[in-house]
């Protein structure tokens, strides 16, 4: 299926085949406000033609010289999820959503914020009465629930809960206001200011790390909680910008092992300094060290650092390790972290070692109506742990050999655990 599907489409390959490796391809992306050549037109006709019969038939990012992508045999996905509805693609939302908290009466206020986005599609002013259903379905749950909201917070976050609700209250009276002047140009940036409170609120519900991390990864570094870093890049040969800061957050949460991992890197300096080694409209790339090694060598072993597969899936408590959700044949499952926005971060690995990655991180390009969540062949397969909250959009015109000047921590590094830095190297 996947062979047949590849002749007929430029950006696929045959599964034994591995196209060039990273640092052999020379693609160009979008990045600068002009002057980067788009290459998502490629993967969006190549999406669009095997979207509908088997999903995302794609590249899935491998490690070292296998890190250019190779299709998996794809896995016909049932129907229902293709038709499901229209994936969360933004980043903010899918972080909000995947914090471990059970609590209707935030979510009954979360919902119909982010659904404003959607009814920002409508076309004019047209848009703004379906804004005003929004603004007052979560003003009365905001009204109705603030009790159950407040017993929701961890105790030590019990007084910061209630200025964010505060605020929160007069934040949407303001956003009925707008409505009402008929600004819509005003209403994405108010919208974007309360889903703030209400992601602030919801992590003061998290009241500890929710689980044990097993034995035998619970050495490693691992990132029990959140963190934000920013990566710099110099942009070269490009008039028009010379360098892009990323905003990521990192999501312990569900990816503790993942996302610690890559901390500690952060920590060690590895990515600074280090090239983008792919782009090609599909992913960005990079993590490959100079030298014949294809990870981080954790100079207490003189060995390659790996990681096991870690997947979080939606409705339990726990990831799943060492295993994809297809080996375990939960096709159907849903992943709590899926690849469904502009500039998933996730890890590389080698195609046929679901427990090899190491340092090789990619950022996913894509079209997500394309490929909703769970119907195309990465959800399940590769560890999503954090997204690009912002500047994402610049991502898609990173080309290869552009620098990683830096990448800082900027909050969460308390977070981090078992931090191998602070012994060796």
């Amino acid at each position: 299926m996947a062979a047949a599907l590849a002749s007929s489409c430029c950006c696929c390959s045959h599964p034994s085949l591995p196209p060039l490796p990273a640092r052999g391809r020379r693609a160009v992306a979008r990045c600068a406000l002009a002057g980067g050549e788009k290459r998502n037109s490629i993967w969006k006709e190549c999406a669009i033609s095997v979207a509908l019969s088997v999903g995302l038939i794609s590249g899935a990012p491998t490690l070292g010289s296998l890190a250019y992508a190779s299709p998996l045999e794809p896995v016909l996905p049932d129907v229902s999820v293709l038709i499901s509805g229209p994936p969360i693609k933004d980043p903010g939302a899918l972080l909000r959503y995947a914090l471990p908290i059970d609590n209707k009466a935030i979510r009954e206020v979360q919902k119909p914020l982010e659904d404003i986005t959607d009814s920002l599609k409508v076309a004019g002013v047209r848009a703004l009465d379906s804004v005003e259903r929004n603004v007052r379905q979560a003003s009365k749950a905001l009204d109705n629930g603030r009790g159950l909201i407040l017993d929701g917070l961890a105790e030590s976050k019990r007084a910061n809960g209630e200025e964010l609700l505060d605020k929160l209250a007069v934040g949407l009276d303001e956003l009925q206001r707008i409505v009402e002047d008929r600004n819509r140009d005003a209403v994405a940036p108010k919208q974007k200011e309360l889903l703030q409170y209400v992601g602030i609120v919801e992590e003061d519900m998290v009241d500890g790390f929710p689980y044990e991390i097993p034995e035998e990864y619970s050495n490693m570094p691992l990132l029990k909680g959140r963190a934000t870093v920013d990566m710099k890049v110099k942009i070269k040969d490009n008039p028009n910008i010379e360098d892009c800061v990323f905003r990521i957050v990192l999501d312990g949460y569900n990816a503790p092992v993942t996302a610690g991992n890559f901390v500690d890197l952060v920590e060690r300096k590895f990515y600074d300094g280090m090239e983008i080694q792919r782009a090609d409209g599909f992913v960005v790339q990079t993590g490959d060290p100079e030298g014949p090694a294809e990870g981080f060598i954790d100079p207490s072993t003189g060995k390659i650092r790996t990681i096991p597969l870690e997947i979080m899936v939606d409705g339990e408590k726990a990831p799943v390790y060492g295993e994809t959700l297809e080996e375990l044949g939960r096709y159907k499952a849903q992943t709590k972290l899926p690849f469904n926005a502009f500039g998933t971060m996730a890890m590389a690995r080698e195609e046929f070692d679901d427990n090899s990655a190491s340092s090789q991180v990619f950022w996913l390009l894509k079209e997500s109506e394309l490929t909703p969540s769970n119907a195309n062949i990465l959800d399940g397969r590769y560890a999503v742990f954090g997204y690009v909250t912002e500047n994402e959009d610049f991502l898609a015109d990173v080309k290869v050999g552009d620098v990683i000047e830096s990448i800082q921590v900027v909050s969460g590094l308390d977070n981090l655990v078992n931090p191998s830095y602070k012994i060796a190297g």
